[in-house]
């Protein structure tokens, strides 16, 4: 049975150059679902109150809290130094992951 998190990647200051470079690749890892390691249901960028950016979160659905972990971490973003925390937190077993129709990573 799959189990569903709620990932936030909280990224340093003054990152704008940095995440531009990089979004394509980001892209293609949360499109890829970090090469299996979960499916992404849905994701954005985070922005403060001045409209800035300051992260992205997603929803992911994993076999358990290691293989979100791991894909936290093999995002292109993290590994090119831009975020400065990761922060996992289990979703309920009565999440309803089958409200959000159009995933982010294709299914299998």
């Amino acid at each position: 049975m799959p189990a569903y998190f709620l990932m936030r990647c909280l990224h340093h200051a003054g990152q704008d150059a940095a995440r531009d470079l990089h979004r394509p690749a980001h892209r293609a890892w949360v499109q890829s679902g970090g090469e299996g390691l979960t499916i992404v249901l849905i994701g954005s960028a985070l922005q403060d109150e001045n409209d800035t950016a300051i992260g992205n979160f997603g929803i992911l659905e994993a076999t358990g809290i290691s293989e979100a972990k791991a894909f936290a971490e093999g995002d292109p973003f993290n590994k090119a130094g831009i975020v400065a925390k990761i922060e996992l937190t289990a979703l309920p077993a009565t999440f309803q992951a089958g409200r959000i129709s159009d995933p982010m990573t294709p299914r299998a």
